[in-house]
């Protein structure tokens, strides 16, 4: 069976020890006026929300803020964790993303650092392939889609070494059965892999 190419940028699926993702999300405030999707790698915005301040009726003095990461080498950005989605946006409860319109929002973030994530790989010239597995990885910042409110962040298969500081870990290939290695044909390009963050905030580095 072919992969499927639908970029969702990175899926919480378990805890390093085994066990499944339990759902737990910690709220971020996000103040800035790039758009952020459900999927998207964030990094800590080293602040908080502003005394007596409220966003669509909840309280957010004292905060944390968050942003998209804009920078997928691991260069600039150290990941803070990905966001799962947000408090509604009300009135208009059906804005599934934060739109790039300065629009404050209250993010749904996996920050515990021990989560696997799931994320399809790009496949551009060189597919991720067996000797690829256990290396480190690069992240595309590839915008999302404002119909779904989903990432389009990717695993870049041509970014794959031995560099300690990139980002992601790949732990192996995403077990179920619309889903395959490179074999070399174009049918097996789109893969998705289980990876873990080599680089996060909360793994001992010294402020944001």
């Amino acid at each position: 069976m072919a992969n499927t190419d639908r970029p969702r940028g990175l899926v919480p699926v378990r805890y390093r020890n085994g066990t499944p993702w339990n759902g737990k999300v910690t709220m971020y405030l996000v103040t800035d006026t790039a758009a952020m999707y459900s999927g998207d790698v964030v990094v800590h915005g080293g602040t908080s929300g502003a005394a007596g301040a409220v966003v669509f009726g909840q309280d957010v003095e004292g905060m944390p803020t968050c942003a998209r990461a804009t920078d997928g080498t691991g260069t600039t950005d150290t990941p803070l964790g990905v966001c799962v989605g947000f408090l509604p946006l009300q009135p208009v409860q059906d804005v599934s993303y934060k739109a790039a319109d300065g629009t404050d929002r209250i993010a749904l973030v996996v920050d515990d650092p021990n989560v696997v994530f799931e994320i399809q790989e790009d496949a551009v010239t060189t597919p991720i392939a067996v000797a690829s597995i256990g290396l480190n990885a690069q992240f595309s910042t590839t915008a999302g889609s404002t119909l779904t409110g989903v990432s389009g962040m990717e695993l870049v298969s041509t970014l794959v070494g031995t560099t300690t500081t990139t980002p992601l870990r790949i732990l192996g290939l995403s077990k179920r059965p619309d889903n395959a290695l490179n074999t070399g044909g174009t049918d097996t390009d789109q893969a998705k892999f289980d990876v873990i963050f080599n680089a996060h905030v909360f793994k001992g580095v010294a402020g944001f």
